[in-house]
């Protein structure tokens, strides 16, 4: 498979994303229909930290395991897992940072007192004002789902890039038609926890840039680059920005309620992100 044959694939098969993001317009959704999408959602990004960490562990300990034969070097040995540890990191606690920064710069002090009637005109600023705020929130969180994705997404390009790289024609080939298919589901994991809040066209199309586009990248380094540090660092990088929005999202749903209902939506999320993959292993096997 030539090069521009894998960039071209590798660019379908991330912007697949662009399929369900449309969903984030939808005004007609309940408080049950906003938990079910974003619980569904939740369930996509927890079999993608599943996936993440299978991958990352894998090639952490055929470091160590090297090393224990004689065939890799103590660097290695010790260098991967802290490589590893440390991109969880910066991708979870690092974001988090990043988070309160923001939203210390958006947040404004309140206004000082006065009369009764000058109050009833701060509230209703106030009430604006907090409107405002939780709509940036929102959008905020959306926009770090997408970034989170598209990381993952990056590891995922280097494995379609590799492949082709190497010639394994029918291993590329079914690695694009599953990511497909597994990046079509993404775009839930980026609207579902905007709950009220409709996106503009403009805002899915950067969000489906930001958590597509990756994998068109990763296709490109990877077909030219072969680097398992590289990989490592960005796995590491995924799973804790996944684990961190994870958490975000489900604290963000608890007070709409229907705990049991978001729970079979987790796990139906869940099984669709497995089904993907298995299709992938299937045919990688």
């Amino acid at each position: 498979m030539s090069f521009a044959e894998t960039v071209v694939l590798g660019g379908l098969a991330g912007f697949t994303i662009y399929l369900s993001l449309p969903f984030g317009r939808l005004q007609l959704l309940g408080n049950r229909s906003r938990v079910a999408l974003a619980m569904f959602a939740v369930g996509v990004l927890a079999f993608l930290l599943v996936d993440v960490f299978e991958h990352a562990l894998g090639i952490a300990e055929h470091a160590v395991e090297g090393y224990q034969e004689g065939e890799g070097t103590l660097a290695k040995a010790i260098g991967f897992p802290l490589m590893l540890a440390g991109g969880f990191a910066l991708g979870c606690a690092g974001l988090a940072m990043v988070e309160r920064r923001m939203r210390r710069s958006i947040d404004q002090p309140p206004m000082a007192g006065g009369s009764a009637d000058a109050m009833t005109v701060e509230q209703a600023q106030a009430l604006v004002s907090e409107t405002d705020q939780s709509r940036r929130h929102a959008l905020r969180l959306g926009m770090t789902i997408a970034a989170a994705i598209g990381i993952h997404n990056f590891a995922e390009g280097l494995a379609i890039g590799v492949s082709a790289s190497a010639g394994e024609i029918g291993l590329a080939t079914v690695l694009i038609v599953g990511f497909a298919l597994h990046n079509a589901t993404e775009g839930f994991g980026i609207v579902g926890p905007l709950g009220d809040v409709r996106p503009s066209w403009s805002w899915l199309g950067l969000a489906g840039l930001v958590g597509g586009a990756p994998v068109f990248l990763g296709a490109m380094v990877g077909y030219n680059v072969t680097s398992e540090p590289l990989e490592l660092a960005f796995y590491g990088v995924a799973g804790g920005a996944i684990l961190y929005v994870i958490g975000e999202v489900w604290n963000a749903m608890r007070r709409y309620g229907h705990k049991e209902l978001g729970l079979w939506l987790l796990s139906a999320g869940f099984a669709a992100g497995l089904i993907t993959d298995m299709i992938v292993s299937y045919g990688g096997g």
